[in-house]
């Protein structure tokens, strides 16, 4: 197996990235693992190289590979004859991603109006922020879709 070889430029874009994925939820090593992932010059990565790759433990790397894989933020693919994994970014799937989240944003709406249904109107000024979280959250569900068939028809080449 060959080495993998990260430049000095990238290394320092996997810390900057890995700091931004931090403060957005991740655990660190999954973290670095899915800045390695979208930084790397290779698309698929086996379990040594990104252990290697970050100096990560074999155990941290297996949490941070299984986290990600579970939040599907990751997938991997097989190559026949070999028993290794290759794992890759979904960012082949981003817009099915994106549709997958705005589900789940309106699936939490559906518990907001079911929270705010059942709440005292005795907090009037707390109900009215929710009544507004939950006016936005519809406004959203009309508006991504337009947006995004809007960047598809930007993308559309003339005929």
């Amino acid at each position: 197996m060959t080495e993998l070889k990260l430049s000095e430029e990238q290394k320092a874009l996997i810390e900057e990235l890995g700091v931004f994925h931090e403060q957005n939820g991740l655990q660190p090593a999954a973290a670095r693992i899915i800045s390695l992932l979208l930084i790397a010059d290779k698309t698929e990565l086996t379990f040594d190289e990104i252990r290697e790759a970050l100096n990560l433990s074999k155990s941290a790397t297996s949490y941070g590979l299984n986290f990600l894989l579970s939040i599907n933020r990751i997938d991997y693919i097989t190559l026949p004859g070999d028993r290794k994994r290759y794992f890759r970014t979904r960012l082949v799937t981003w817009e099915k991603e994106v549709h997958r989240h705005l589900e789940s944003m309106l699936k939490g709406n559906l518990l907001l109006k079911k929270v705010l249904n059942q709440r005292t109107p005795e907090t009037e000024s707390f109900n009215n922020k929710l009544q507004e979280v939950i006016e936005f959250m519809e406004y959203l569900e009309k508006e991504l879709p337009l947006v995004v068939q809007r960047w598809h028809d930007t993308k559309k080449k003339p005929e």
